[in-house]
């Protein structure tokens, strides 16, 4: 019998599919593991920004974590969208408790559409409760900018940064460069030191949820038994082609084609569309 590895995202719910929940169970599937979810939040959102966020209560949260882990343990943990100090550290005393292993946080702190995510009081409470037993965390410029209280315009600054990062928190640190200071370089700093991951420029507006995309990834590959540098090079290739694929939906920036490789008999149109 066929036995998966297997994946849980911890995230909010996004209403058009492009990023959070829906982004991280399509992103494991197609990089063969098994997914499985703890809602954080639902939010009612499409390409162009989120009108409305319900948040899960901590109760629900933790017994959404812990149905997962008492049945169908997962290989990997990646953790997204989360809102409230309470609920950041529900996560982190189910974690711990459970020992989870291989976690991937991406600290979510604003949209895509510049919607903020997360309140100002929780991100001290992320530092605090989730980074030191977090296997890999990926901020982007911004946001590491706001955990490391320096700024970052080029590649010096974001070493410099990565690795204040990660003598702060004790977990390895993939900092994402963009467009914003390079040609979507990114950057991990981990006890090896610093490992520079190239990537292609590629001239898609539709970026809805690459970054949701890119930590699931990672998970993924870690639940598979690749090692973090091997999973962040490997997330970083899925991402280009689901970038490639160039789908365009919605008037706002649009997610990507999270399912490009999918060419199976049920994946099939009707002749006539």
């Amino acid at each position: 019998m066929n036995k998966l590895r297997t994946a849980l995202s911890i995230a909010g719910s996004d209403s058009c599919g492009g990023a959070g929940i829906q982004a991280d169970i399509k992103t494991m599937t197609m990089n063969g593991v098994y997914a499985m979810s703890a809602v954080t939040a639902l939010t009612a959102q499409n390409t162009t920004g989120v009108s409305a966020i319900l948040e899960s209560t901590p109760d629900f949260l933790y017994q959404q974590i812990k149905m997962v882990f008492e049945d169908i343990r997962p290989d990997a943990v990646k953790i997204g969208m989360v809102s409230s100090s309470e609920l950041i550290k529900t996560i982190a005393s189910a974690l711990k408790f459970y020992k989870a292993e291989n976690i991937v946080v991406d600290p979510v702190m604003v949209a895509t559409s510049t919607a903020k995510l997360i309140k100002s009081d929780a991100v001290e409470t992320l530092e605090r409760e989730l980074f030191p037993i977090a296997a890999v965390i990926t901020p982007n410029i911004s946001e590491a900018e706001v955990l490391s209280g320096i700024t970052v315009s080029n590649t010096d600054e974001m070493e410099k940064c990565a690795q204040l990062l990660y003598q702060k928190y004790g977990c390895a640190v993939l900092l994402k460069g963009g467009h914003s200071v390079n040609d979507a370089n990114d950057l991990l700093y981990s006890s090896k030191g610093a490992v520079w991951f190239e990537g292609k420029r590629i001239d898609n507006p539709n970026t809805h949820g690459t970054g949701c995309t890119l930590s699931s990834a990672i998970a993924a590959n870690l639940a598979k038994g690749f090692l973090l540098e091997e999973s962040v090079a490997r997330a970083k290739s899925y991402i280009s082609c689901a970038l490639e694929a160039m789908l365009d939906l919605g008037s706002g920036s649009g997610p990507m084609n999270h399912a490009f490789d999918l060419n199976g008999k049920f994946a099939e149109y009707a002749k006539n569309i």
